[in-house]
């Protein structure tokens, strides 16, 4: 019996005009090079700085690209929605992430496959579904700077959080099993450390919410100038099964504990898995869900993996986005 070749897109009808964003310095994409398909409407760029995204997605518009391929983690999605924003408008393209990099928080929330490649995102624009998904929106406040789209933002213990999962990279740990490593050697500093220790010396901040702007409330314990942890995101599913926001809805929900007392970190497993309680709000564990959120942050702050400075920001909720899954 003879084989049947092997179908090229090239012979499939209906697929449509691609445009692929590709980081050579993901993770998954450091010893390997992009291969293009044997597929004759596509556009392949690879931006070496951030300043070279804008002239890169003005290209993808220019060329009629209905589908976006985001190839690279969560920092990839990040710098890629921030330069989108930039000329699609309210016309963004369909858009499928190819999870490649060391954290890929998006593409969890989506359930994608870790290993989808870039022909079955093609073929699924035609034949998949869509899910929609509005990444957050940050306008700096108190200087002139880029507007940045982008999904986890945290301040505090995050940081902290982010350096030990570096290391945890380091050991091999990724996606899930980093986020499963880093918490549990986090609640061990946590209850063990002192208020020196970076997993309990917080950030100071000021956080306002609504159009009413606010203020959320703050417990007696701790600095009154300081919150050990800023957690925010329009996500709605975590590596591990974490669910850091437990029932709060909202295109934009928070999560903050004032400082990291015993009482409280000892419950974190629980916590974490979405346990809230009126002693827990008691204790200065905030959970909010909103539609603006404005912060005062005196300390630096990460957005998708990235370090940014401190000052004065505005989060609103950006474009409802349709991101192409199987």
């Amino acid at each position: 019996m003879t084989e049947q070749a092997p179908i090229k897109l090239s012979d499939m009808p209906g697929l449509p005009v691609t445009g692929v964003l590709y980081n050579p310095r993901s993770h998954r994409n450091r010893d390997a090079s992009i291969v293009e398909p044997d597929y004759p409407v596509i556009r392949v760029e690879q931006p070496q700085r951030r300043r070279e995204l804008k002239d890169a997605m003005q290209r993808f518009v220019d060329s009629g690209v209905e589908l976006l391929v985001i190839n690279g983690g969560d920092g990839t999605v990040r710098d890629a929605l921030t330069g989108g924003a930039m000329v699609f408008g309210d016309k963004w393209p369909d858009i499928a992430v190819l999870p490649r990099g060391k954290t890929n928080a998006l593409t969890i929330d989506l359930e994608m496959p870790k290993h989808w490649s870039l022909e079955e995102a093609i073929i699924a624009h035609r034949d998949g579904r869509r899910v929609q998904r509005q990444p957050m929106v940050l306008k700096p406040m108190d200087r002139e700077d880029i507007t940045r789209l982008g999904f986890i933002l945290g301040a505090g213990v995050f940081l902290a959080a982010i350096d030990s999962g570096q290391d945890a990279h380091k050991w091999g740990a990724f996606d899930g099993l980093a986020v499963g490593v880093t918490t549990v050697w986090g609640v061990a500093q946590a209850l063990f450390g002192n208020d020196a220790n970076p997993w309990r010396r917080g950030a100071r901040a000021r956080i306002l919410l609504g159009e009413a702007l606010e203020e959320l409330p703050r417990s007696p314990f701790g600095d009154p100038a300081s919150r050990a942890m800023i957690f925010l995101s329009s996500l709605t599913r975590f590596p591990a099964g974490l669910r850091p926001f437990g029932e709060c809805e909202g295109p934009l929900r928070l999560a903050v504990i004032d400082h990291l007392r015993r009482r409280v970190v000892a419950q974190m497993p629980w916590i974490l898995r979405g346990y809230h309680s009126d002693k827990l709000a008691g204790a200065g564990m905030h959970r909010r869900g909103t539609d603006r959120i404005e912060l005062d942050l005196g300390d630096r702050f990460i957005l998708d993996g990235e370090v940014f400075k401190p000052g004065r920001y505005c989060v609103t909720p950006g474009p409802m986005l349709n991101f192409v899954v199987p």
